[in-house]
């Protein structure tokens, strides 16, 4: 008799322990380790994390449509090739009503640093005034960074059309669309990235255990 008595004092000091500190509603466990149950919560603050979705959004944007359109020799007017590529990526941006994108004008390495800077600027504006011809709202596109000459992707002195170029990213999103992250295909973005890496690395664990494998057979 006096060992339940014993147990029921314990239990009643241990409830109003709890009470006092508020512990009731905290998870399992949480008494005893405090950091208890935190991947969880660290996990969805990742997957909203809104860096993730734009830089997965970008490489989405890169591998379904041309996010470059290229230039003449110091001109920025769009050829059929440009507007093509542009009507493509005037396509996928309407997919995305909340995301903002920005265009990176680039110049060769022909002319002093300031006249660059100032065409690719022009080749940018070009970009977004096509898109906005488009359908594309103009408050979702900018075209406020020119990198001129300083990064060439051929280091060639002379005239090199890779370089001249005008180049589409994704930089955010809108106001409306700031507490949508995790909504609907926006969240379909960041699963799908998690899903291809893992199968990317698993391929490539089985490719080297499978080389492992020849390698003491032979």
């Amino acid at each position: 008799m006096k060992s339940e008595t014993i147990i029921a004092m314990t239990l009643v000091a241990a409830l109003a322990a709890c009470s006092e500190t508020g512990a009731v509603d905290d998870e399992a466990g949480s008494g005893m380790m405090p950091s208890f149950g935190s991947a969880v919560n660290s996990n969805s603050q990742a997957m909203a994390n809104p860096r993730d979705v734009v830089i997965s959004l970008t490489r989405k944007f890169a591998s379904e449509a041309p996010n470059t359109v290229n230039f003449a020799f110091n001109s920025a007017v769009l050829d059929g090739a440009a507007q093509d590529a542009l009507r493509r990526q005037a396509a996928w941006i309407r997919q995305y009503p909340d995301v903002t994108f920005r265009v990176y004008g680039y110049t060769d390495l022909v002319g002093t640093k300031a006249y660059n800077q100032a065409l690719g600027m022009r080749r940018a504006q070009a970009v977004v005034a096509f898109l906005s011809a488009q359908g594309i709202s103009k408050t979702r596109l900018e075209a406020v960074v020119s990198y001129g000459k300083t990064q060439p992707l051929v280091y060639a002195p002379g005239p090199n059309e890779q370089n001249r170029r005008a180049v589409t990213e994704v930089s955010g999103f809108t106001r409306s669309g700031s507490g949508m992250l995790m909504n609907g295909k926006y969240a379909a973005v960041i699963f799908d990235g998690y899903v291809k890496s893992a199968t990317s690395t698993a391929g490539n664990t089985v490719q080297n255990q499978s080389s492992a494998g020849n390698l003491s057979a032979n």
